[in-house]
């Protein structure tokens, strides 16, 4: 996955927006098959509780950045992604939508893929498609309200989408510790993602638990009992944004990875610009990072990585 650790972990730590411009030709998708753990654990919400992930403000036309964001698979991902304007087709699930309609391309169709699809909304079905046959999740920011008025968010980390369609930048992220930064940047962060350039940023954290999918109403209730800092999972998103040509939006997408704290944390250095990014966290951000119960832990199996 690519997640750019010396960029992404810094100390002193701060909740800053962080951006900065990709590189020509840099990816914003990253194709999957069914089977992959990204599609597994998609499928799964998708096809259980679909209104925690789909959601949208009422007659919010979700059309110019799914064209959008369409144009762009095809054009970076051919092997993967077609689209003709009308018709989309994602290849190695074997499926295509158009219009309403879920259709199988021969006999290579994902069953599985093509009975949650024609079980969504019909607006949805498109969506789905995109989230079935890309590791990413997908959101809409208008750069004018700083709004979000549209999510396909199957794999959220820690937030519930459903709680926070419709709302603009600042109160998505009120409850964040340490917000000041973000929330200082708010208007001038929607109108840089909604001009023509495209962006990305990093996040992580470290959590008791290695589900990809996050949401509040569906993580093991246990936290941190009876779970020890060496068996933590190191959690990462990726972030970019791509613009929605003319309409003053811009796709955000979110690539979440979760992999052993003990298999990222492999080098003398990378164990020491954690220990001093999370040593330097007040305690409203390890509060809401979850990192309080076992900050002295964690320190603890860190410093005894530095060599």
């Amino acid at each position: 996955m690519p997640f750019d650790f010396d960029a992404a972990v810094q100390a002193p730590f701060r909740m800053q927006p962080g951006l900065r411009r990709l590189a020509a030709g840099a990816a914003q998708l990253s194709p999957v098959r069914p089977g992959s753990a990204h599609w597994r654990a998609k499928l799964a919400v998708l096809s259980a509780r679909a209104a925690q992930a789909l959601c949208a403000v009422r007659g919010f036309d979700a059309a110019p950045a799914l064209h959008a964001l369409c144009r762009h698979a095809a054009a970076a991902h051919p092997a993967a992604w077609a689209w003709d304007g009308v018709r989309a087709e994602a290849h190695a699930l074997g499926l295509a939508v158009a219009g309403d309609a879920v259709l199988p391309l021969g006999h290579g169709a994902d069953q599985e893929t093509l009975a949650c699809l024609r079980a969504l909304p019909p607006d949805w079905r498109l969506p789905g498609l995109l989230s079935l046959a890309f590791a990413e999740d997908f959101a809409v920011l208008d750069s004018a309200s700083t709004a979000i008025p549209w999510l396909a968010v199957a794999l959220p980390s820690h937030w519930a989408p459903e709680q926070k369609v419709g709302r603009p930048f600042a109160a998505v992220h009120a409850p964040v510790a340490d917000n000041a930064l973000l929330l200082q940047a708010a208007q001038g962060l929607a109108r840089l993602v909604g001009g023509p350039g495209r962006w990305e940023r990093f996040v992580w954290t470290v959590v008791p638990h290695g589900q990809l999918q996050a949401h509040p109403d569906h993580v093991p209730a246990h936290g941190w009992d009876g779970v020890a800092v060496e068996r933590a999972w190191w959690r990462t998103e990726r972030q970019t944004f791509m613009p929605v040509p003319g309409a003053g939006q811009a796709v955000f997408t979110i690539l979440v990875d979760v992999r052993p704290l003990a298999d990222v944390i492999d080098t003398p250095a990378r164990a020491a610009r954690v220990h001093a990014a999370i040593a330097s966290m007040g305690e409203a951000v390890l509060a809401y990072r979850g990192l309080a119960p076992v900050r002295d832990a964690l320190l603890a199996w860190l410093a005894a990585r530095l060599g």
